[in-house]
């Protein structure tokens, strides 16, 4: 038998129950890129894919993404034998004439990112990586960052990086103009959507950048600037999301997979790290630190690294397919950002304390902001979405706009938009005008809350209008479409993606009006409960690689025309680990709404989600 891959993670085999367990899981996860750092030290360069930024800034996140860990690990007291290797790095970095400078930034520039962990740093600890450069090396160092920071950055949490940098150059009493810092401070408020909830930016999106980006780099200002007026209202608006942000977990610590920037893996924990290292108890001490734990142990099972050790892009396995344009191989070190609570000594409450077990919800839950209704099921977190956009991101639509969203399922993404037959459409419904061609959801004109129930009205063309309800009926979920089309159309709808197994040992079940999956860990299954003739049932073997977390995975579909007209479809769809709990379910399916209820629920009660309500941008 071939031993498993997942035993290069850094993580692997560490129980992650203590601070000490979280220290060595850090110096493990660092170990493996000494090797990689150049000569001069201010560069590491893990292998030659390519990023849209070029090889200098793909090289600096390599050298700066560590040290959102190393730094809070050094801030606690404790050794770390790097640091001189970071001085050097640093000094050679922002030395023009060096041959490892970093280079000249421009507008919206990828150094503008990685720079705030170096202001982190200056900030968190000068002993160790300011005060013992030369004069010349700090003229650079200062030279450098208000060159950098006198440029806009991107309108979205990009704006807290500049305050970064602001806070190490006042520690190290580098003359700069505050006024740019006030600005961005304002600014940020701006993104503000109310119930502890903030919009990535002016863009339709809420996504992992809320938890492990507005919140994580607020409640960072509020520790390190606690005077300010502005803490305050960081630490509330905190207090807020976390009583929302912990229905994104599982039992077991998986969180939800949608959105953007997968690859940053565990930094969707950083949330719970975050609170702590800001003291504020936002829930209970142990559920924190059970939060946090359970995330890590999750990750840890996981073959996210290569054979060195080195983290991976991808998500559950490493995978190009589903990076982003950003993605350089240094990328995935924004994990470290969940070391955080490693500035904590071991007696802070948060480490003190007994960690809670999660007790998960059985009702459905409705998070009016990113437009979801979430439910929790043995060992997964599922959240229908009312859809949001994203056009700037490499399978925007399946990273926002599908139905239905999953910790232990995960997403698909498509890896050919002329294979119509051979689409996944896990929780998406596509269509196709000509067999190889297809259209899905990529935003909607009108998404609402009523309840636990969604809407949403989208175009897949001009011309044809989707009008698509989800309702929840744990385990299950009821998609209702109606279809307004001038022409003939084919459509196929997918359920839950679930891993194959070896051996062909899966048993697929097609018939008309349904495709159920087993395999040896889980159930998965789409019915048709539409009034008209079903659709007829298909068990995809999706193309390799599609799967977030599985490599190779089977899709339960339904498929069928669609005639000119309008069309009602309803669907039923359901998948839970194998067992006696999913076989009973499977035969309990549940009823068939009734589409003029639905309609007078959102005539009375429908509430506009927040995460589209911004302009549309192409």
């Amino acid at each position: 038998m071939q031993s498993n891959p997942a035993r290069f993670n850094p993580l692997w085999g560490n129980p992650l129950r203590t601070r000490a367990d979280v220290e060595t899981a850090l110096r493990k996860c660092f170990d493996p890129l000494r090797p990689y750092f150049s000569p001069g030290g201010a560069r590491v360069r893990l292998s030659d894919t390519a990023a849209h930024f070029d090889r200098a800034a793909a090289d600096l996140e390599g050298y700066a993404r560590p040290l959102w860990g190393l730094v809070p690990l050094a801030a606690s007291g404790a050794e770390l034998d790097c640091w001189e290797l970071y001085r050097r790095g640093l000094a050679n970095g922002t030395d023009p004439e060096h041959p490892e400078y970093w280079g000249t930034v421009t507008a919206i520039d990828q150094r503008m990112v990685d720079l705030a962990a170096v202001g982190l740093a200056l900030r968190m600890i000068p002993h160790l990586i300011w005060d013992p450069l030369e004069p010349r090396a700090k003229a650079n160092v200062a030279a450098y960052l208000n060159q950098v920071r006198v440029h806009d950055y991107a309108n979205n949490n990009w704006k807290f990086f500049r305050i970064l940098v602001d806070l190490g150059l006042e520690q190290c009493g580098i003359e700069f103009d505050r006024a740019l810092t006030e600005k961005y401070l304002d600014e940020l408020y701006e993104f503000y959507l109310g119930d502890g909830w903030y919009r990535d930016g002016i863009a339709r999106r809420i996504d992992h950048y809320i938890p492990f980006a507005m919140h994580f780099y607020g409640l960072l200002y509020s520790r390190l600037v606690p005077d300010s007026p502005r803490s305050a209202r960081f630490r509330e608006r905190a207090q807020l999301f976390a009583t929302d942000i912990r229905h994104w977990f599982d039992e077991d610590g998986g969180a939800l997979a949608f959105g953007r920037s997968l690859s940053y893996r565990f930094a969707c924990g950083g949330i719970w790290g975050a609170l702590a290292y800001a003291d504020l108890e936002a829930l209970p001490w142990g559920e924190l630190k059970g939060h946090y734990l359970r995330h890590l142990r999750w990750w840890s099972t996981l073959p996210i690294a290569d054979r060195d050790g080195v983290l991976s892009v991808g998500y559950g396995y490493p995978n190009l397919f589903m990076s982003e344009s950003y993605n350089s191989a240094g990328s995935p070190y924004w994990a470290f950002k969940a070391f955080f609570p490693l500035a904590l000594p071991g007696s802070h409450p948060f480490w003190a304390a007994e960690e809670t077990p999660a007790v998960p919800e059985t009702d459905p839950v409705p998070l009016r902001h990113p437009g979801m209704v979430m439910m929790h099921t043995a060992g997964n977190v599922v959240a229908l979405s009312s859809g949001q956009q994203n056009w700037e991101m490499r399978a925007g639509a399946e990273k926002y706009a599908k139905f239905v969203y999953s910790s232990r399922y995960a997403f698909s993404v498509e890896v050919n938009d002329r294979a119509y037959n051979a689409a996944a459409f896990d929780g998406a419904l596509g269509f196709s005008d000509d067999g190889r061609h297809y259209r899905v959801r990529e935003t909607n004109e009108f998404a609402q809350i009523a309840g636990v129930t969604l809407y949403a009205r989208w175009r897949p063309w001009p011309d044809v209008v989707v009008e698509t309800w989800l309702l929840p009926a744990n385990p299950w979920h009821l998609r209702v479409h109606r279809i307004v089309t001038p022409r003939e159309l084919h459509a196929t709808e997918g359920g839950f993606a679930v891993a194959r197994a070896d051996g062909n040992t899966d048993i697929c079940v097609e018939e008309p009006g349904s495709a159920v999956v087993r395999t040896p860990t889980d159930l998965s299954l789409i019915m048709d409960l539409s009034e008209l003739a079903p659709r007829n049932g298909r068990a995809l073997r999706a193309l390799p690689n599609t799967n977030l977390i599985f490599s190779r995975s089977l899709v339960p579909q339904l498929r069928g025309p669609i005639a000119p007209g309008t069309t009602q479809l309803v669907t039923a769809v359901m998948a839970l680990p194998a067992g006696s709990a999913a076989e009973a379910a499977f035969g309990h399916p549940p009823v068939i709404p009734d589409l003029r209820q639905l309609q007078a629920l959102f005539a009375q009660s429908g509430v506009d989600v927040s995460a589209i309500q911004a302009p549309e941008r192409f």
